[in-house]
């Protein structure tokens, strides 16, 4: 029998589940940590959550399919293997549209809310004008989630039970690499449409096989950037840096390479991986999961010595 749009969240197959609420926001966040940290790398996926609550979906203007496209779908799958070399990763359990980690804790679109804000919140940063606040407005394709305005004290609930849990459990992977190895990595690990978006400085283009994020520089030693770069053009991936991506919030957030903090962010074409319109995963998985288990492995062999940092000391 085929399985309907919204089967694929409703009946909990594979590709995405309905949520027990109440078990998501008891446990928002997923760590897969070896038994030994060896090398000072952490690997986040803050985007492929798959557990969707059923009164988010119903309150959704959206059919499920179409909610779902802002997912990076089954990256925390490609990087799995990082575990079995020492190095942790850590996957947001919650959807991106239904909050996003990778955006300050208060980037909110005042229009979508039933009462006045807070002072404290940013409503007028280029995100929440496109929609993709930490609340989103609009789904990947630009198409409104939500049916009516929200209380802005359910905004709150997601923001305390879902992201500071996750930030908090990111900070202290790092925290614990930096005190273990004099410095820390974070890989913040992404998947993007293979075509530009409506919405996208790269409408229409077809993309590369993978993008670098680093800030333009700023976020990471550009010899880490180089070593990753030319790792995966020998594994035989098309490689850009910084465009169409450049990194969100956390590669800015975390990155500080002059206290020996570097965070590097990875976008993957889904077309190496799954078919994006049935968002279900293809025969590119297994391979593209080797070879970010080859590229873990050689980043743990690098000398880090020589890739120097201005500044030690505390990290946070």
């Amino acid at each position: 029998m085929a399985i309907t749009p919204r089967q694929r969240i409703d009946d909990k197959d594979e590709a995405g589940a309905a949520g027990d609420e109440d078990d998501l926001f008891a446990h928002p966040v997923a760590i897969e940590r070896p038994d030994r940290i060896r090398f000072p790398f952490v690997f986040s996926s803050p985007h492929s959550g798959r557990i969707y609550p059923r009164s988010f979906v119903t309150a959704s203007n959206l059919d499920p399919v179409t909610l779902r496209r802002s997912e990076d779908s089954f990256v925390e799958e490609i990087f799995g293997g990082v575990k079995s070399l020492g190095a942790p990763l850590i996957h947001a359990r919650f959807p991106r549209a239904y909050l996003d980690a990778n955006r300050e804790p208060y980037e909110l679109d005042p229009g979508m809310f039933a009462d006045p804000l807070p002072p404290h919140v940013n409503t007028r940063s280029l995100r929440v004008a496109g929609g993709l606040g930490t609340i989103a407005r609009v789904v990947a394709d630009s198409t409104e989630i939500y049916r009516g305005p929200l209380p802005y004290a359910e905004a709150e609930r997601r923001i305390r039970q879902l992201y500071m849990p996750f930030h908090e459990a990111l900070r202290g992977l790092l925290e614990e690499a930096h005190t273990i190895f004099g410095w820390s990595v974070l890989i913040d690990c992404h998947s993007m449409p293979s075509v530009g978006g409506p919405a996208d400085d790269d409408r229409g283009a077809d993309r590369p096989d993978i993008v670098l994020g680093d800030r333009y520089g700023t976020s990471c030693a550009s010899e880490l950037t180089s070593e990753v770069e030319n790792k995966l053009r020998k594994l035989g991936y098309s490689v850009a840096r910084n465009n169409p991506y450049a990194g969100g919030f956390n590669t800015e957030h975390y990155g500080r390479p002059h206290r020996g903090l570097h965070a590097l962010q990875i976008e993957i074409n889904r077309a190496l991986y799954m078919d994006e319109a049935r968002l279900e995963r293809g025969a590119g998985l297994a391979r593209l999961k080797a070879d970010m288990t080859a590229l873990a492995a050689h980043l743990a062999t690098l000398d880090l010595a020589s890739i120097e940092s201005s500044a030690r000391g505390a990290a946070f």
